[in-house]
């Protein structure tokens, strides 16, 4: 199934029933006074997180939804039927935005999770509201409530601990691979990845994460160059940013810092937060680097960059590393859960 990431849907909900204007006409009652009953409550309109879905295409088809109008109200006090609600499954991690205002609605990020996006309206009151000692037969109700109409649309943003970042061919789906059960195209053409891949890394007993593998980033990307940024939004929600370079570029006559502060740039063109989330630097492909000169290599490029931070050296292909690396981002995304609930 191809990616779908954004959608367009209208909903409607259903208008509430009308008020009832009525009078109790029975034998051998003959001032029976109203008794016009309240119209019922329109359907509304929610989104509901399904574990399920991992797109958006089935709202390529189906773009219309619409909750089911209230009764009117009857005579005897009788309330109407309220509308039956509509309940439309999402992916979970879908972002939802009124088109016209630009108001996020909410945030669906759990299976089952409800988000109400068009509230039905209320009914009318009956007649038999209207009575008072000045009024002994009113004959006025109101009508039921209009319900919520919107266009909205809805953004995709998956659900990872940890997203992997960098150059196309810089190994990232290899990589993904090696540490996980994902399986996204791998070859020797850039843009191989044309759309997020997800893999559960597991490390130890009860202990796993969820990473992810976003379409990789060229120069000009901000201006639509290559894929542009479409799918950096995907990196809005992990915790934890893996930069993967390619450490034999620099028998390609490429050099390795130039090609980090390239990604690093549009990173920063499209999302100056997300520049700034923590990152670690993953030096792939060392099975194509003599063993005696990976460190030598390894430290000339992170001093070409100025880095600080952490640095792993890693082989996608032979899996040379990557257990080690795996290892240390499970510790750092434990220590981040329990900086989250020493604050909360």
């Amino acid at each position: 199934m191809k990616f779908v990431d954004e959608a367009r849907i209208r909903v409607a909900a259903g208008d509430g029933g009308d008020g009832c204007v009525s009078f109790r006409r029975e034998k051998f009652v003959p001032r029976g006074g109203p008794d016009g009953g309240d119209g019922g409550r329109g359907g509304s309109v929610y989104l509901v997180g399904d574990e399920g879905l991992n797109t958006l295409a089935d709202f390529r088809h189906s773009r219309r939804y619409a909750a089911e109008r209230g009764e009117n109200g009857r005579g005897r006090q009788m309330t109407g039927r309220s509308g039956d609600d509509v309940i439309v499954p999402v992916p979970v991690g879908t972002v939802v935005t009124d088109r016209e205002t630009g108001e996020v609605i909410g945030d669906v990020t759990a299976e089952g999770e409800r988000l109400l996006v068009a509230r039905g309206g209320d009914g009318g009151v009956g007649n038999i509201h209207f009575k008072s000692s000045t009024n002994r037969a009113p004959r006025q109700s109101t009508p039921g409530q209009d319900g919520e109409r919107r266009e909205l649309s809805l953004e995709l943003r998956v659900l990872a601990d940890v997203g992997l970042l960098g150059l196309p061919n810089a190994g990232k789906s290899t990589l993904i691979r090696a540490v996980s059960g994902a399986r996204p195209r791998v070859a020797d053409y850039p843009f191989t990845t044309l759309y997020p891949s997800l893999g559960v890394v597991r490390v130890g007993p009860g202990r796993s994460f969820v990473m992810a593998d976003i379409p990789g980033l060229i120069e000009g990307a901000a201006d639509g160059a290559g894929l542009g940024v479409r799918f950096l939004k995907h990196l809005a929600r992990n915790r934890l940013l893996l930069h993967v370079l390619d450490i034999a570029c620099i028998y390609d006559d490429r050099d390795p810092a130039a090609d980090a502060r390239s990604v690093v740039d549009e990173l920063a063109a499209f999302d100056p937060g997300l520049a700034a989330r923590e990152r670690w630097l993953v030096l792939n492909k060392i099975d194509l680097i003599p063993a005696d000169e990976r460190d030598a290599v390894a430290a000339e490029i992170t001093a070409a960059m100025d880095w600080e931070g952490p640095v792993f050296l890693v082989s996608g292909e032979s899996g040379e590393g990557t257990d080690y690396l795996c290892q240390r981002v499970m510790d750092r995304l434990e220590a981040m859960r329990g900086e989250g609930d020493a604050d909360g």
